[in-house]
């Protein structure tokens, strides 16, 4: 989907990877070709950022203007020469973990919140592709606007085997640049951190930042406890003990406090706590965020906010001349009113 003003662009195939959201290039050669025909300048690019601001409730902010946002690359300025408010159409991977570690009551909010966000929460011209990953990752429902077929796929999946986030990630990437709408996207379900993958997570954030796709992590925290009354403190006791307790040092004898009334502490389940760091380094460059859940009940009110996220970013375009040079270019995006929060896209590779 083009821009908003910009001039006709032949279609583009989905085997089509484009890097950095480089829309296309844009220059005087496209004047006065003949329909049907590609002709390409050098220099000039297109640059794509979406960026989501909120307020310090965490509400989104979607009544702001063009000239209330100023973008920089490299720490130069540059003008904004596309920009919309407007909701758009986006093509969005869902990528679940359907590991070992999923139980059937996973599963079962899993394939709820899911079913709530195709069918209730994304708009209807929004395309959407299925994923399954465990030790491995799978394609299970190719590109499609049929809700029905997203949600036979995820009720298909059967749990087992390990958790290979970032070879999941690095599938659906080139899959998710190929979407037809401008806004590209991948949502990743998991509830533990990576434990099968053969690419690393440094590899990985390099292949996303060449990319345009906006990444995106619901991370479910399955830390178990025991609820119990909380221990009572007694001072020591009197009676007297044949040997210093250790640690009591020069000034005499310390007795440890006696603990009574039970309960037992918050005990984190191995291999199931999520790594919310590995996770933000996969989604924060592209201008995504990961959202740490407690527990599977929490997955459809987290699938809502993401939903009401897509809805509510402007796109803000510009044209840079900075050399191709296979460098990073940081990205920075403010907003007029210093009390409002901007995640934004923090920049791509000039490949």
């Amino acid at each position: 989907m083009a821009p908003p003003g910009s001039p006709p662009v032949p279609t583009l195939t989905r085997a089509t990877t484009l890097a950095v959201g480089v829309a296309w290039c844009v220059g005087a050669a496209l004047a006065g070709q003949e329909p049907g025909t590609a002709r390409f300048t050098s220099g000039v690019e297109l640059v794509n950022v979406t960026a989501t601001v909120t307020d310090d409730d965490g509400r989104f902010v979607d009544s702001l203007r063009k000239e209330d946002f100023s973008v920089y690359e490299n720490g130069r300025f540059q003008e904004v020469s596309h920009f919309s408010a407007e909701r758009v159409p986006v093509s969005l991977g869902i990528a679940l973990d359907v590991s070992a570690s999923m139980t059937q009551e996973k599963m079962a909010a899993s394939r709820s919140a899911i079913d709530r966000f195709i069918f209730d929460l994304l708009d209807d011209e929004d395309e959407v592709f299925f994923m399954k990953f465990s030790s491995e990752a799978r394609i299970t429902q190719e590109w499609t606007t049929d809700r029905a077929a997203i949600s036979r796929a995820v009720q298909r999946v059967e749990a087992s085997g390990g958790t290979a986030i970032y070879d999941a990630v690095a599938q659906a990437l080139p899959v998710a640049a190929s979407g037809q709408h401008r806004k590209k996207a991948i949502l990743v379900i998991s509830d533990g951190n990576d434990t099968s993958s053969d690419m690393s997570v440094g590899l990985l954030r390099t292949r996303i930042r060449e990319s345009d796709v906006l990444v995106y992590a619901l991370g479910v925290d399955s830390v178990t406890s025991t609820t119990m009354p909380a221990p009572r403190r007694l001072p020591p006791r009197p009676t007297p003990r044949p040997f210093p307790w250790p640690g009591a040092g020069r000034g005499g004898q310390r007795f440890p406090p006696l603990i009574i009334g039970g309960g037992r502490p918050r005990i984190p389940t191995p291999g199931e706590r999520v790594n919310g760091d590995a996770l933000r380094m996969l989604t924060d460059d592209t201008g995504g965020r990961t959202e740490i859940v407690r527990g599977f009940d929490g997955l459809e009110g987290a699938t809502a906010r993401l939903a009401s996220e897509l809805s509510k970013q402007y796109y803000l375009g510009y044209s840079s001349t900075e050399p191709k040079d296979g460098r990073w270019h940081s990205i920075r995006v403010d907003v007029r009113d210093k009390k409002l929060n901007v995640r934004a896209r923090r920049g791509y590779v000039a490949s």
